[in-house]
């Protein structure tokens, strides 16, 4: 059964990218940002709805009370493909620090950016840092939040990874605040499987880190402090 639900989620799931991401790209010229991303938002809504139908795979948030008003960089655990697609409809608006490859995927990577997600060339780190602080600064005068997987990749369940500071970097030279994010995704839909469990994946939101009056020479300490954080949620969702 496990495998006829996953195998039935597919061609539904490939069918909202389709609708979603023309429809979107169909009323880029005409409309703003805002109205855009509630388009994106409701992929991700129908996202969470197809799980819960075909999957019988749920989710349960807790301390969404913990986020502070926008701006804010959540920095999350990464272990599934389920953040990618579900992220939207579960945190107020944001964008995404994603690989610059994605922009050229014919109509998906195009609403990527309609919706305004940044894309960053990972095999030239410099520049990538520089874009990554600039686009943000101008995400944040818009209102909009920032979220980054600080480990990079998926990384599989109960496993971490090499925790990367530029979600840090950013938060700190811009003086906003870091929302720590766990779950257990990986548990039922891990990182390269066609498989997704039937359950509820819980997902833990921190209290939030604040970064004002930290210099940059508290970088490291200040991204030991977010693994703790992270990695601590996820043993207790365990």
């Amino acid at each position: 059964m496990i495998y006829l639900r996953s195998a039935l989620f597919f061609p539904f799931f490939v069918l909202g990218i389709i609708f979603f991401a023309t429809l979107i790209c169909l009323v880029w010229p005409v409309t703003q940002q805002p109205f855009r991303q509630r388009l994106a938002k409701g992929w991700a809504h129908y996202n969470r709805l197809i799980l819960a139908a075909i999957c019988n795979l749920r989710d349960s948030v807790e301390g969404m009370e913990n986020l502070p008003p926008p701006p804010y960089v959540i920095l999350s655990k990464h272990q599934s493909a389920w953040e990618t697609i579900t992220y939207l409809d579960i945190f107020p608006s944001f964008v995404w620090a994603l690989k610059r490859e994605l922009k050229y995927v014919p109509f998906f990577g195009w609403a990527l950016v309609a919706v305004g997600e940044i894309f960053l060339d990972r095999s030239h780190s410099v520049e990538a840092m520089k874009t990554l602080l600039k686009e943000s600064r101008a995400a944040f005068d818009r209102g909009y939040s920032l979220l980054v997987f600080p480990e990079g990749t998926r990384v599989a369940y109960g496993e971490v990874g090499n925790y990367q500071a530029g979600g840090v970097s950013v938060a700190l030279s811009c003086g906003v605040p870091i929302v720590p994010v766990a779950h257990n995704a990986g548990y039922f839909w891990s990182r390269r499987s066609f498989l997704k469990k039937p359950g509820t994946i819980r997902v833990r939101i921190g209290k939030p880190i604040p970064t004002t009056g930290l210099t940059p020479a508290g970088r490291k300490v200040l991204l030991e402090q977010v693994r703790e954080t992270i990695e601590g949620m996820a043993r207790e969702l365990s």
